[in-house]
């Protein structure tokens, strides 16, 4: 009886997992799919125009940040926390744009958008500075602050 319920529990624990897995795939792939949607109307609404500003080039960033996110978290299943943070600097650098060419003065909404993204690049520094003196071991090098350190080999004096 005893080795049936943990047999049961082993099936159910696979069982489950296989489930997650395939939600998490799909809802990536729909998250994806959204991004791409968003960014691929964005762009022909754009070029529609007739011609691109700095804020259209800077949400195309935001997608391609988007973008790239879900695809290191697609590879890994570790949300970069920088990739956020470099979203939010862009889409603030959006705003602070938008507000100096609306009115073309620097008004305290300007100020306080800068103090933010100051905010988020010192976040940034910190992240960076912790992930150098204690990295991770993501498996995946190109999301490192740091080369990898060469193991050392064995020298023997002759």
């Amino acid at each position: 009886m005893e080795r049936t319920l943990v047999k049961m529990e082993k099936v159910s624990h696979l069982v489950g997992n296989a489930f997650v897995k395939l939600f998490h795939t799909l809802a990536l792939f729909a998250i994806g799919g959204a991004i791409f949607w968003a960014g691929a109307e964005k762009y022909m609404g754009m070029a529609a125009k007739g011609h691109f500003s700095i804020d259209d080039i800077l949400l195309l960033f935001i997608y391609l940040e988007l973008g790239a996110m879900v695809g290191i978290y697609f590879k890994t299943a570790k949300l970069p926390v920088r990739f956020l943070i470099y979203i939010s600097i862009t889409a603030l650098t959006r705003v602070m744009i938008g507000m100096l060419t609306a009115s073309h003065k620097a008004e305290l909404g300007v100020l306080i958008a800068c103090g933010a993204i100051f905010t988020l690049t010192l976040s940034t520094l910190v992240i960076r500075y912790g992930s150098y003196k204690m990295p991770l071991d993501t498996g995946l090098e190109e999301l490192s602050d740091h080369m990898p350190v060469a193991k050392k080999k064995d020298v023997k004096n002759d």
